[in-house]
């Protein structure tokens, strides 16, 4: 890895929810007119070519969750059972999202391990698991699903009360003891087999820590997350976490996937801000995907300083179908080669942070698309087509980062 140049500007990338990308109805061999598979690898590889080390801005990649698509158990795990959780049927799940173990061991998880291992070795970066990457997926018992449920539009509406568990298959790609960061310098810590992990990396003349945290995670996984930063105290610190932030700006859960209703140990949005985010005044930034769209709000933490909290989420987004004239069913969406750039340019007489969105398939930025609003501004309906290329072209002054983390200096990568 390069070392880093004081206060030069640098740039984290975000990878969130490629699921449809590696779902194995979406691919050739499944009907479809073209692998996106191969639109990920494409994103991976941009990545690879504007990495530090390889002369780019690149210092981090933050993968958000629901690297595949389909569950491999259709079924409670046994300390649901034992909790009393039962399943019910679900036509609407049973449908979109069936358990699928031999298409998801022989093509989903090879193409999600693909795709990371285009970047390993690279650079420091994080993955963390959302809900699509749990083995098990069922509907309780308590909550059916409605009468005509399903996707209606950009909702998911009446689907019932979804429940998950189980996380071997992505420990098994993604875990702390997996080649992707078993040695790794930057690699910190890990809690729950590297369900949740931290990291850190030098960049702008800063270290930085970055933490990724399963969602909705129980006070073990916070208290694990306490010691961490108190560990690296000072340091600028970013959490990723597959829930946080909606399409609204709100720091709520999915009403049909709130893994809070059968499990008051662990932490929703609200709660988490709460207990975790606003508490620690280091904590700078949040990242989360989930929600479809993108989203941002900026609160003042328990210590009067900024967080900046955003969603990003493109995976809704099919004009790459759409171009090619085909009818092929999609769940939602296939994410168009969507990236987030957050730029950052710590040595500046303003300290500032650029939010830019880049598409490896249409190979341009947001605003470089005429037609980019009429594409995608469902995801916000109603919202004008300024204001929502705003949502990916859009620059913050960070006005009270050197008060927080002293001025920039020459830090060494660890």
């Amino acid at each position: 890895m390069l070392s880093d140049a004081a206060g030069a500007p640098f740039s984290i990338a975000v990878v969130s929810d490629t699921q449809n990308y590696v779902s194995h109805r979406n691919q050739r061999e499944g009907g479809f007119p073209f692998d996106t598979r191969e639109m990920l690898y494409d994103m991976m590889a941009y990545l690879a070519r504007n990495a530090r080390s390889a002369g780019g801005e690149i210092a981090f990649v933050s993968g958000l969750g629901d690297n595949w698509q389909h569950p491999s158990i259709a079924e409670p795990d046994q300390l649901s059972l034992d909790r009393g959780m039962r399943a019910i049927g679900n036509p609407v799940i049973e449908d979109l999202l069936p358990a699928s173990p031999e298409q998801l061991l022989s093509i989903e998880m090879p193409a999600a391990r693909a795709a990371w291992n285009i970047i390993a070795d690279r650079l420091p970066f994080c993955v963390i698991p959302g809900n699509h990457d749990y083995d098990h997926l069922w509907t309780d018992h308590e909550f059916p699903a409605e009468i005509g449920g399903g996707i209606k539009g950009n909702k998911v509406e009446g689907i019932g009360g979804l429940q998950v568990s189980g996380l071997a298959n992505w420990t098994n790609i993604f875990g702390a003891s997996s080649p992707f960061f078993d040695g790794k310098a930057w690699y910190v810590s890990f809690h729950d087999e590297g369900c949740s992990s931290a990291q850190i990396f030098s960049a702008g003349g800063y270290r930085f820590l970055h933490l990724g945290l399963e969602m909705c995670p129980n006070e073990e996984t916070l208290a694990w997350a306490d010691g961490v930063i108190n560990a690296y105290p000072g340091l600028p610190t970013i959490v990723s976490i597959h829930e946080f932030l909606n399409e609204e700006g709100e720091r709520a859960s999915i009403v049909y996937l709130d893994m809070t209703l059968r499990d008051s140990r662990r932490f929703g949005p609200a709660r988490l801000w709460e207990r975790f985010i606003s508490r620690h005044d280091q904590i700078l930034m949040t990242l989360n995907g989930h929600f479809h769209g993108v989203r941002h709000r900026i609160d003042l933490n328990q210590h009067g300083h900024k967080v900046y909290q955003f969603l990003v989420n493109y995976q809704g987004r099919k004009q790459s179908l759409k171009d090619t004239g085909s009818s092929a069913r999609v769940i939602d969406g296939i994410g168009d080669g969507w990236l987030r750039l957050l730029r950052f340019d710590l040595a500046a007489a303003m300290p500032t942070l650029y939010l830019r969105a880049y598409s490896t398939h249409y190979k341009g930025f947001a605003p470089d698309l005429p037609r980019y609003a009429e594409w995608y501004g469902k995801e916000h309906p109603g919202m004008p087509a300024e204001e929502f290329l705003r949502l990916d072209d859009i620059a913050f002054d960070l006005e009270d980062f050197r008060q927080r983390f002293g001025p920039p200096g020459a830090a060494a990568d660890p």
